[in-house]
């Protein structure tokens, strides 16, 4: 692991937050100015025969993760990608989905990872916008990625596909839930690329070229997630080797990480928080990461009694549902040392239980993409429920009126905005976007969250509304505009609103208001959009509750009233 200097604090600088502050840390960090990639040769160095990750019975050492890593790197040069070049990885959890992201970096290019559960008419934007050639896709998901190719003028199709198979690293006694099996173990035929090439994960890490030299610095960009917004389509946030680092040591420093820890990585690698508090982070300290391809809570039971996992970043709703399995008696979570997530609100009731059965304290915490995750966190050892937590490690977070731009008292709501070394450098190819992102305050350049929030008398921050129009259903973002577009390509909707409805396990559910045209009513029935919709759209996107109306409320200026619409919806789930 690269050296590690620290800086402290000045007095002049303390907040009311630094009172709560973990001892045994300092305010601010200087991480290590290397790449990422550096990070993997380090402990392969250190720890070439230890378990690097861990996949239902299979293990990968450092060794093994290095090596594979190096030869897919040298299979994309040879295949043509450059430096600086964007490559999508589309996969759900998976050893081979850490190989391709250290892989990409080790060929000097961006990762685009992308979300597996997107639909052709979604991804045909992200391979159009970052102006991808080059693709990494699971076998079950390269079909719906070849078809949004096959959906693209010829100048902007894809060039060349590496395809890898989950089952390629599933052991022979794996215990794989039921229904998942054939999901799993399936071997699908290598799918054709018209006009370019497909390679087979096992040929891609027999290339025996040599990868080219690794100049990435740390201002360098190393990642391109996408995130969602007011306007329908995302937005790429430019991260830098650096970006990512800061987080990455940030968090291990936060949670007491060692080499010895062992880490339970369920949250998706492709949202920020899985790539760099559950990747990054472990891979940065040499632990262990245990992978989780989706949610199963007594696959989660199994895997923290028989791994004997001491770290796990979650979100609430999975800790509420391991609790409750018929079979919670069975698993023993007392490894456990450290446990905390975001994304939605713990509620007290489980924290609670927690507490008293295994002396865990949830450390909940806040970010969003634009901040590579964490901007706030509970002290682990002084925690508030149902709260952001105060600003993280180097960065300095206000609440400002987001008419004004002055900074509002404590206990009063106002918006959020974030200053710190793991902030965003803008928008991919979006000047206007990333213009709008920041304002100067106090002669600095902070980032405008668009959450409406409040401090306490502690320094602790805490939501109270959102400036944007956002659902969030079990911690997955969903943007209204990005929805109704795609819904207005359904040939029997005329007109769509999408609000939040409420959910008693996701916390918040997708709702859409439709007017149907005229030759479609009594024709199409509110199930028939719904089942269109998780057709043509990520499943935890696409509406649960369809309402049918003759017309949506309009201003003067014709803009449809969805705030009129969400007011009316019950505040509790009916």
């Amino acid at each position: 692991m690269p050296s590690l200097s620290i800086q402290p604090v000045s007095p002049a600088a303390a907040r009311p937050h630094h009172r709560f502050w973990p001892k045994r840390l300092p305010h601010r960090i200087t991480p290590p100015a290397t790449s990422l990639w550096h990070n993997l040769v380090v402990n392969a160095q250190r720890y070439p025969d230890k378990p690097a990750l861990v996949f239902f019975d299979r293990s990968t050492s450092y060794r093994e993760l290095l090596e594979q890593a190096e030869r897919l790197a040298a299979h994309l040069h040879a295949r043509g990608v450059k430096a600086g070049d964007r490559v999508i990885l589309l996969m759900q959890n998976c050893p081979q989905w850490i190989v391709a992201h250290y892989a990409i970096l080790r060929a000097n290019a961006v990762v685009v990872p992308v979300n597996p559960m997107n639909r052709a008419e979604e991804l045909k934007h992200y391979i159009t916008d970052p102006d991808v050639k080059f693709a990494i896709s699971a076998a079950d998901l390269a079909g719906e990625l070849l078809q949004a190719n096959a959906a693209l003028p010829e100048a902007q199709r894809l060039t060349h596909l590496v395809v890898a198979h989950y089952h390629d690293a599933i052991g022979p006694q794996a215990e794989v839930p039921p229904a998942w099996t054939d999901w799993l173990g399936a071997r699908h035929a290598l799918p054709v690329l018209p006009g370019g090439t497909v390679t087979d994960w096992a040929d891609a890490l027999a290339c025996t070229e040599a990868a080219p030299l690794h100049d990435r610095q740390a201002a360098d960009l190393c990642v391109l997630p996408y995130t969602s917004g007011t306007t329908g389509l995302p937005k790429g946030c430019m991260h830098t080797h650096a970006s990512i680092m800061h987080n990455a040591v940030a968090g291990c420093l936060w949670a007491g990480s060692t080499s010895e820890n062992v880490s339970l990585v369920v949250v998706p690698l492709f949202h920020i928080t899985g790539m760099v508090a559950g990747m990054h982070a472990g891979l940065y300290v040499g632990a262990t990461v245990v992978l989780m391809p989706r949610w199963d809570r007594d696959l989660a039971g199994r895997l923290i009694s028989a791994w004997r996992v001491t770290n796990w970043t979650n979100i609430p709703t999975m800790v509420i549902d391991l609790l409750a399995s018929p079979r919670f008696d069975q698993y023993d979570l007392s490894s456990l040392q450290y446990i905390g997530g975001g994304g939605a609100a713990m509620p007290q009731a489980v924290a609670q239980r927690l507490f008293e059965q295994y002396g865990l304290r949830y450390a909940e915490g806040y970010g969003l993409t634009e901040t590579a995750a964490p901007s706030h966190n509970n002290p682990p050892d002084a925690p508030k429920q149902q709260c952001l937590g105060i600003p993280f490690m180097s960065v300095e977070a206000r609440v400002v009126d987001p008419e004004t731009l002055q900074e509002m008292p404590q206990g009063e709501a106002g918006e959020i905005i974030i200053r710190g070394p793991s902030v965003f450098s803008g928008y991919w190819k979006r000047p206007d976007a990333t213009e709008a992102a920041f304002i100067d305050f106090e002669g600095q350049r902070f980032f405008r969250s668009g959450d409406l929030g409040k401090v306490d008398e502690d320094g602790y921050f805490f939501i109270t509304d959102r400036l944007k129009r956002m659902i969030n259903a079990s911690g997955f973002k969903v943007w209204p505009a990005e929805v109704e577009a795609l819904m207005f390509r359904h040939p029997a909707i005329a007109e769509a609103c999408v609000i939040s409805t409420k959910d008693d396990y996701r916390g918040e559910s997708v709702k859409a208001v439709v007017v149907l045209r005229d030759a479609a009513r009594g024709q199409t029935t509110e199930q028939d959009i719904i089942h269109w919709c998780r057709e043509n759209m990520a499943v935890y996107k696409a509406p649960r509750v369809v309402q049918f109306v003759d017309a949506l409320p309009k201003s003067g200026s014709g803009k449809v009233m969805w705030r009129l619409l969400q007011e009316k919806e019950p505040k509790e789930p009916v």
